[in-house]
């Protein structure tokens, strides 16, 4: 099988200039550099990155560049790149060119990726001794997170998923140790869901709707999530295998589970016996919350691209230096990991593991990571403003969404907040249900009116001239999630989600001016709402027949 560097896959063409050869028969391209830069940020990932040739946009419904008319609301599942974001990929990528003049490009590349790992730290107040492993996606830094646990636990563990039906589409695939996709970010052509060699186990599923709540249109969080999660691991542990425990903070519906009684009592029941990982792909959690976790052992996935708004996709695994000691030493490398991690994606410090890798620097994964950093920088306004202006957000919101006939809320259901939670303690993802006489429209529709959303629609709306204002302006809402129900029809829901760039942008020293720039979110989240009710009232995507995009 042939095997293309990391830096161009996806059918990218680069430009003609200058070649190095590494170890190992690896050729890795200085001309890759000069390739477009929206052709690179949309390299190095599995093809729901790809762009579509007609649109321009990916499976997310975002292009490459920046698109500044398009409001966007969409961070739990993916957002637009801002133009700051765009330039800093653009000055990361000439500061490269610059350094490869005078040393080899795996060598220059390694150094950027070392750097970007104590940024991190930085912007997320973590100590130096929390080591990061990069990935081109979350998904991928889930495969990761298995191969790690393999070698902490010394034996193959099965995985137990909390919160199973709100996850990655992904997740049920790499929980098992198998391939998510049929092409790796690497470009390697895989079979979907056929196992990556040497890591294949078992996964128990632990979903957290209430398949029992009473009315079609109620959705619940289930009451019975710890004891579901205890009696996983018990039985588990009991057949004498040792368990992957990977829970939930947040998830598609912002819920977070089991509660923190519940991880103690594993931590005092079994011993070394369960390694946890936290699903925190969101980010939607306070740095002291996130520090707590790794300090008890956790491992913790974690993107760039979710509540922090980065491009899709950029992944991260956050390890305590007590797990990075275990993987150093590791013997026998799976041989399915070679297809999803580079040389660059290890920390340089785990100089063992690294040499039994391939230098193949990929250079979509560490723009997008440029990208999503200068995101995660511009995030450092007062703390005391972020907490203000979401808790502001989270009542107008609710409180618009009450006020719509035609959105019905889903309560959110995480453990009570306490002080770990920091800003985090106000819901940022607001998921609701749609309907029409008081019974929630198809899932089909609700993914129509999800595109629509992102498109001018002034054309198909027949009405006055405010009501085609309002319908032209393009918006990205989160995709929608696609619930099972026990007894009756599956759901979707849509979400408005809040993300790291609303808060940036609206902060400023001038108070009359940030409470103008909260009202102006405010009145946008507004718009959008009653672009939803002219779609759903006019039927104005009823009958178009539409593929449902379910989150990807």
């Amino acid at each position: 099988m042939r095997r293309e560097p990391f830096g161009m896959s996806a059918g990218a063409s680069p430009l003609s200039a200058t070649e190095h050869t590494f170890d190992g028969g690896s050729r890795y391209r200085l001309r890759d550099l000069f390739t477009p830069l929206d052709t690179l940020l949309a390299s190095g990932g599995d093809p729901r990155l790809a762009l579509d040739p007609d649109d321009r946009v990916n499976a997310y419904g975002c292009a490459a560049s920046p698109e500044p008319e398009l409001w966007n609301f969409a961070s739990a599942t993916a957002s637009t790149i801002s133009q700051m974001a765009y330039d800093r990929a653009a000055l990361a990528r000439e500061e490269l060119m610059h350094k490869c003049l005078f040393d080899e490009v795996e060598i220059a590349f390694d150094a950027r990726c070392e750097d970007m790992r104590e940024e991190l730290r930085g912007h997320l107040a973590l100590s130096s001794r929390i080591d990061v492993v990069f990935s081109p996606s979350g998904t991928d830094s889930q495969l990761h997170a298995l191969f790690v646990a393999r070698a902490v636990l010394g034996a193959a563990p099965v995985t137990i998923v909390v919160g199973a039906d709100q996850t990655g589409s992904g997740t049920p695939h790499t929980a098992r140790g198998h391939h998510f996709s049929t092409m790796t970010a690497g470009g390697i052509a895989v079979r979907k869901d056929g196992a990556v060699t040497g890591l294949a186990g078992d996964s128990i599923a632990v979903p957290l709707i209430d398949m029992a709540a009473g009315l079609a249109a109620d959705i619940a969080m289930r009451t019975d999530a710890d004891a579901a999660v205890l009696r996983a691991v018990e039985t588990s542990l009991a057949q004498g295998r040792r368990v992957l425990l990977q829970i939930m903070d947040s998830s598609k519906l912002g819920w977070r589970a089991p509660s923190e009684a519940c991880l103690d009592e594993i931590a005092r029941r079994w011993p070394r016996k369960v390694q946890i990982v936290v699903d925190a792909c969101q980010v939607r959690l306070g740095r002291r919350r996130l520090r707590a976790y790794l300090d008890r052992g956790y491992m913790v996935l974690i993107t760039g691209s979710k509540f922090f708004g980065g491009p899709a996709f950029s992944g991260a695994l956050l390890l305590p230096k007590g797990l990075s000691r275990s993987i150093d030493r590791i013997g026998r490398i799976a041989p399915g990991m070679f297809d999803y991690a580079g040389r660059c994606d290890w920390p340089m410090a785990w100089t063992t593991l690294r040499s039994r890798f391939e230098r193949r620097p990929n250079f979509g994964q560490w723009l997008r990571w440029e990208a999503a950093l200068a995101e995660i920088g511009s995030y450092a306004v007062p703390g005391a403003f972020r907490a203000r202006m979401l808790a502001e957000l989270a009542a107008g919101i609710d409180s618009m969404i009450a006020l719509s006939p035609s959105l019905r809320a889903v309560p959110t259901a995480t453990e009570k907040s306490g002080a770990d939670d920091e800003e985090f303690a106000q819901a940022t993802i607001f998921p609701f249900t749609l309907l029409r006489g008081g019974k929630p429209v198809s899932i089909a529709e609700t993914s129509a009116v999800h595109r629509a959303l992102a498109r001018d629609m002034a054309v198909e709306i027949n009405g006055s001239a405010a009501d085609r204002q309002v319908a032209a302006q393009r918006c990205l809402v989160g995709q929608p999630v696609r619930l099972e129900r026990q007894d009756g029809a599956p759901q979707t829901v849509l979400r408005l989600c809040v993300g790291a760039r609303l808060v940036t942008e609206a902060w400023s020293p001038d108070a009359m001016q940030t409470q103008r720039n909260v009202q102006q979110v405010l009145d946008r989240i507004a718009h959008v709402l009653v672009k939803i009710e002219l779609l759903l009232d006019r039927g104005a995507v009823a009958a178009a027949p539409v593929k449902p995009a379910f989150e990807v």
